[in-house]
């Protein structure tokens, strides 16, 4: 592992100016420069990113699952060895525990951190930041499953924040804002019903009805499509009382079915 450029450690703490990025790809910075980190190592590097506190041992049977314990545990040592040797080495590997050095800064710390001020509600400049926190996949392409469970606790993480923007904003009359809120969460789940389900809320409490039934039907159709469901009774109770007349009508204009003419007068 070594720094490019080299950078001096600022301040002489190991984890000064160094940052971790999970969000999007594997990325250590230096004073914004980039450290080049063997994949064997980021392995490491990521996973007690995530973990901060693991044991060695629940670490060595982490990453390397298929492995007895010992050529596990051995496997490690070299590894941490590895990090120590280079001054940018982020991590405190005293003891049995191990962590980052309380200076790292990580992208996914930042991500939990404003869905926990959005759960509280007691940051309202927060809303704005958590549409861009969290935007991309913890670490894209990596299939281990200590990775794709972060992965997923982590989308639903954002999913759930950017719905409580977008309830927090509908509640105070910010019609915009909830509405942009609930199209990112969306975006990043487009069969979940939730921000469909928020969509038609905030288009019927502007008062756009035709806008509240037509994200009801490209819904309703994207579901059939996909998944061959039909939408909650939750969610097409939003629109009871604005569908009843469509539905009544398309009822009554519904065509009879046509009688094959050869069966005409087969029976009475």
């Amino acid at each position: 592992m070594a720094a490019y450029p080299s950078v001096p450690t600022a301040g002489g703490r190991p984890g000064a100016g160094i940052s971790l990025h999970l969000l999007g790809g594997f990325q250590l910075l230096h004073a914004d420069a980039p450290v080049v980190v063997p994949r064997g190592l980021q392995r490491v590097i990521a996973l007690i990113g995530l973990r901060p506190g693991v044991t060695r041992s629940n670490l060595a049977g982490l990453l390397w699952p298929d492995a007895p314990e010992e050529r596990a545990l051995s496997s490690l040592r070299t590894a941490l060895w590895r990090l120590r040797q280079d001054p940018c080495c982020p991590l405190d590997t005293s003891g049995d525990t191990l962590r980052l050095d309380p200076l790292v800064r990580v992208d996914v710390d930042d991500l939990v951190g404003t869905a926990a001020r959005v759960r509280d509600g007691d940051d309202p400049g927060t809303a704005a930041g958590a549409l861009c926190a969290g935007r991309h996949d913890l670490l894209p392409g990596w299939y281990d499953d200590w990775v794709l469970l972060e992965r997923e606790r982590l989308r639903q993480l954002r999913l759930h924040m950017l719905e409580q923007v977008a309830c927090q904003h509908l509640a105070a009359g910010r019609h915009g804002e909830a509405l942009e809120a609930a199209l990112e969460a969306m975006a990043a789940e487009p069969l979940r019903e939730t921000p469909h389900r928020l969509v038609v809320r905030i288009h019927l409490a502007e008062g756009n009805a035709f806008e509240a039934v037509h994200a009801y039907y490209v819904y309703r159709d994207l579901l059939r499509r996909e998944l061959h469901l039909e939408p909650s009774a939750a969610m097409s109770a939003l629109l009871a009382d604005t569908l009843a007349p469509i539905r009544q009508a398309s009822g009554d204009a519904r065509p009879r079915p046509r009688r094959d003419p050869a069966t005409r007068g087969a029976t009475r």
